[in-house]
């Protein structure tokens, strides 16, 4: 279903990009680059500074808001169909439409994360690294990338990179429960007890 409109979508184009859409070029940030980046830096100092739980979650959703919006229109469709692969669970064409997004806007932190959860889904851990790699070059706040990167470390036996990476993503995000119940319960195995 979602094969045949993603596969109609991109087409036209030999190259693989949609008409009127070319990968973009390092270029110096824009005033609404700038204003999304300051206000992002604004939305990260709110975080940092929330006094409880709803205040943080409500605060790391429009931070995740603003992940989403890559500044292309065809980037964000192609993330939307990905999106939806993903949750139909057909992996390959989540990391194909991702490819293309990322070909389009590979400065997006949130593409690379995306298409990381893609690969871990696929059972292909390397390339989820990876890519959360990359989407830390680009965003080094990204609690959730870091977050993810944790994940990927535990469930192939690192428990010690994925207590920091796990400690790094609460730095940031203090309130992520999941995360922080994991570290209460990792951090004595890998840092010893008190006596």
């Amino acid at each position: 279903m979602m094969a045949a409109v993603a596969v109609g979508l991109i087409a036209p184009a030999d190259n693989g990009f949609a008409q009127g859409d070319r990968p973009a070029k390092p270029r110096p940030p824009s005033n609404t680059e700038q204003k999304r980046g300051a206000t992002l830096d604004e939305l990260f100092s709110r975080l940092a500074a929330a006094k409880d739980e709803t205040e943080a979650n409500g605060v790391a959703a429009l931070i995740e808001r603003r992940w989403m919006r890559s500044g292309s229109d065809t980037a964000d469709l192609l993330m939307t169909r990905a999106g939806d692969a993903i949750r139909d669970k057909d992996y390959p064409l989540a990391i194909e439409l991702l490819d293309r997004v990322i070909a389009l806007q590979p400065g997006w932190a949130e593409a690379w994360n995306r298409r990381a959860t893609a690969f871990y889904l696929l059972d292909d851990p390397v390339s989820a690294v990876a890519d959360l790699r990359q989407a830390l070059t680009r965003e080094p706040r990204h609690f959730a990338a870091l977050a993810g990167l944790g994940h990927v470390y535990m469930a192939n036996g690192d428990k010690t990179r994925a207590l920091d990476a796990y400690r790094r993503a609460l730095a940031i995000h203090p309130y992520l429960d999941t995360v922080r119940t994991t570290v209460e319960h990792l951090a004595p195995e890998i840092d010893g007890r008190d006596l």
